[in-house]
């Protein structure tokens, strides 16, 4: 892990924190398990495949439980689907995976339902309606691991042939993953607009 990562999931981990704290406090604030989900979605790409699932699965506690305090918060909306997209990159059955994009298209289309302008809303379901099928391209490449691995480049000393194939591998990897990436971005940006700085170390 980069400085850079480190520092991320610092933020995100005083996030949680903060979070939990808060809902000690007053359990039915839908903004407060909106950042907690949020939060922990974005904890979950720093973990191995087993503590990201188990952190996904919270975060999808904290949505629901928005949710259930306020129907309407188009944030928790969006998150909930962003969480279930990313389970369900995490799971290798693909049919189990698809359900999951399913539920995910469904969250993307209320968000923007409520809150139709919002381009990152739009963005999401235009992305989450390609889910299934980047899905068994990603497994059918080898899975996950794979996946990042050519996302992390490839031999430089490879033959041109290979540099040409593996170019596309990575650009396609680009593109599935590119809304994903896009999502933990927006995230991010919007925890960071609301949360305090982090305590000085």
């Amino acid at each position: 892990m980069d400085q850079v990562d480190f520092e991320r999931m610092m933020i995100f981990e005083h996030a949680r924190v903060n979070a939990e704290a808060e809902y000690l406090k007053n359990p039915d604030d839908a903004d407060n398990l909106t950042k907690w989900g949020g939060a922990l979605l974005e904890l979950s790409q720093f973990g191995n495949i087993n503590e990201s699932k188990k952190m996904l699965k919270d975060a999808v506690s904290k949505l629901e439980e928005a949710l259930a305090i306020n129907p309407a918060k188009h944030e928790a909306l969006w998150c909930l689907g962003s969480v279930l997209t990313a389970n369900g990159f995490l799971i290798s059955e693909h049919e189990e995976a698809r359900i999951l994009f399913d539920q995910a298209l469904d969250y993307f289309e209320k968000a923007v339902e409520l809150c139709p302008e919002n381009e990152h809303y739009l963005q999401a379901l235009a992305s989450c309606a390609k889910a299934a099928e980047v899905h068994k391209e990603i497994h059918r490449q080898g899975g996950l691991a794979q996946a990042q691995q050519t996302l992390g480049g490839g031999s430089a000393t490879s033959s041109s042939a290979k540099g040409s194939a593996k170019n596309k591998r990575s650009d396609l990897m680009y593109d599935i993953f590119g809304w994903v990436i896009l999502a933990a971005g927006l995230v991010t940006w919007l925890r960071m607009a609301k949360l305090p700085p982090p305590p000085p170390m």
